[in-house]
């Protein structure tokens, strides 16, 4: 108890001090507080701009500051959250935002087939609610995808998105800082996004990649560069050891032309009979208003609120607008193809050596001081993971890899399950089993992630009512493949601690059963089907509900330049876009996404004057 109240009141005092005037000045001066160099607006300054961009995440961030760099024109940014704070910007503190106002909060509706170990049956599926969107909230890994991904997307129909062609926008929107890596052809130094190695990290960390080739992988030092299959240390969204944000990233830039205004959510897009975008409504501090747009709307509110904004204003599946009594303007498939990477929570290990990640060893003013004035310690590590493999399993499809191992030097009980367990819902129950036992050892988890899903979710509205929290239909195991896909990541993961490497730390597997699945042998394949429909894990990065296809695809909501199908002067550009989703974690793409989309609205503008 005394531990518990001591990290509550460490958390506290970050939190207090976040908000006092004399530390904000002191942290300025060593460089970490600065989110706060974003200059802001209470309301837009103008009644019409040229262009209007509804949210500041990956997305949103590079189109308005790239729209921005034509001082002719007049953009607008609209934010549903308030500007990021010094919380956000502690990579250990990551997993605590999820219980914060910085989180929309969401959870996936309950199904009766998965998420049966979490709070009232329902996964969490946080998103943030910030400026920097969930780059504000999320665990910092970078990742590009699989450079076959893309080029299945331009064989889908969508030119312009193969790799060779798009891999520029990823390079533009990238600070490169890791000196280890020198490679011009896939990276940039001179970027926007920091992106570096963790500035601390544990011995397990090597450990794993020891495992990884003693098991015969490949140890890849840059898995966005020339070879992604294999294993390697995480490549981080940070800046000297602090949360670099697409805030931080793109709007840090102080232009007569750009006006950002937070906590103003914007709760439709206006649509002229002509069937033209031409502003949108939102409100703030209780207060609803218009502001107009001469030239484009883009959406980029993110793969839940995008899908939506675009049921709101009339764009979506008829049958589903005439449920809700909004009237059509356009019959689109908003709402489908939702994707995820799935993994699992349950796939824990014992070590013997105080090495893991426990936030009681933290309670330590000297590793505060290290940080705030150094960015160095356990402060910059991003909760826990360290280390990343892209492996293939026996039903993989082609050259890609089929699952992620993420490697995590901490587990549900790092904190006592004071926010772990809370910020990802996970139940009483299935914590008091397998994790309340084993408080005060040392454990190491690892999340075995679904690449390529088979099954597909749907986002719905409860109402017309803006206010009201859309309807989240995961479908996460739909397709049974789907499951085995991930049992096979288990078992890949259980010989990698089977290894010298790992074993010379004592590990062994967390062997309590969860509740609900008893009945099975402990390790047999339908074990570990139990375990994972009772406590998948969701890697938060949702996509493809405003699809992206040529104009003969059915099930396309925007054209390969993401502008909408059936309403002009309308662009989505965010992760809803993404036809398939792309292997690793998608933040990394969803910039790229932004960049490209940017320059798409860049030339039909500049070629129209």
């Amino acid at each position: 108890m005394r531990e518990i109240l001591r990290l509550i009141f460490s958390v506290i005092l970050i939190i207090n001090l976040s908000e006092s005037a004399t530390f904000l000045d002191l942290l300025r001066q060593y460089g970490l507080d600065q989110s706060y160099q974003i200059a802001t607006r209470t309301l837009p300054t103008k009644s019409e701009y040229d262009f209007i961009v509804v949210g500041s995440g990956p997305g949103g961030a590079p189109v308005a500051n790239r729209l921005s760099e034509i001082g002719a024109w007049k953009v607008l940014l609209l934010e549903a959250g308030k500007p990021e704070g010094i919380f956000n910007q502690i990579p250990l503190l990551t997993e605590n935002a999820q219980m914060t106002n910085y989180n929309w909060g969401y959870r996936v509706e309950s199904d009766g087939k998965s998420c049966l170990g979490m709070k009232d049956l329902r996964c969490t599926w946080p998103r943030g609610k910030s400026l920097g969107g969930s780059s504000t909230i999320n665990n910092l890994i970078h990742t590009r995808g699989n450079k076959l991904d893309f080029d299945e997307w331009a064989n889908l129909g969508n030119y312009g998105w193969e790799y060779e062609k798009i891999l520029k926008y990823f390079k533009k929107s990238e600070r490169f800082r890791i000196p280890e890596i020198r490679d011009s052809f896939y990276h940039n130094t001179e970027g926007n996004v920091d992106v570096e190695y963790s500035q601390w990290r544990t011995p397990l960390a090597t450990a794993f990649l020891d495992a990884g080739k003693e098991c015969g992988y490949n140890i890849t030092q840059d898995y966005n560069g020339a070879e992604q299959m294999g294993f390697g240390y995480i490549q981080l969204a940070t800046d000297k050891g602090a949360r670099c944000s697409a805030s931080k990233a793109y709007l840090r830039v102080k232009r007569p032309n750009l006006d950002i205004v937070p906590s103003a959510r914007v709760l439709r897009v206006l649509i002229n009979s002509r069937k033209e975008a031409y502003g949108v409504e939102y409100e703030k501090n209780g207060k609803k208003y218009e502001v107009h747009a001469s030239k484009e709307v883009i959406l980029s509110a993110g793969t839940i609120d995008t899908a939506k904004l675009l049921i709101l204003s009339g764009i979506g599946p008829k049958d589903h607008l005439n449920e809700l009594g909004i009237p059509l303007v356009k019959d689109a498939k908003v709402g489908y193809n939702l994707q995820e990477h799935i993994a699992f929570w349950g796939l824990s290990f014992i070590v013997d050596l105080p090495v893991t990640i426990q936030f009681k060893r933290f309670i330590n003013p000297k590793l505060y001081s290290e940080y705030f004035f150094r960015r160095e310690g356990p402060l910059a590590s991003p909760a826990g993971p360290e280390a990343i493999a892209f492996v293939q399993t026996k039903y993989a499809q082609d050259a890609r890899p089929d699952i992620e191992l993420l490697q995590i030097s901490a587990a549900m009980t790092s904190d006592k399950g004071l926010f772990l367990r809370k910020g990802y819902g996970v139940s009483e129950r299935i914590y008091n089993a397998i994790y309340k036992p084993l408080e005060g050892k040392d454990l190491v988890t690892v999340w075995p992630s679904l690449q390529h899903p088979k099954s597909r979710g749907r986002i719905l509205l409860r109402s017309k009512n803006p206010y009201d929290e859309p309807i989240l239909k995961g479908n996460f195991f739909d397709d049974p493949l789907d499951l085995d896909v991930i049992v096979e990541g288990i078992k890949h993961t259980v010989k990698l601690f089977n290894t010298k490497a790992l074993k010379k730390y004592g590990a062994k597997i967390n062997s309590l059963k969860i509740p609900g699945c008893e009945q099975y042998e402990f390790g047999s394949d339908d074990y570990w089907k139990c375990g994972v429909l009772s406590i998948p894990a969701m890697e938060n990065h949702e996509c493809g509900t405003a699809k992206m296809g040529p104009k003969d695809d059915p099930d396309a909501v925007v054209d390969p330049e993401l502008r909408v199908y059936g309403v002009n002067r309308l662009r989505v550009v965010d992760a809803s876009v993404m036809p398939l989703i792309p292997d690793g974690h998608i933040t990394a793409s969803v910039y790229m996404v932004g960049e490209k989309g940017a320059d798409m609205i860049k030339n039909t503008w500049q070629t129209k004057s």
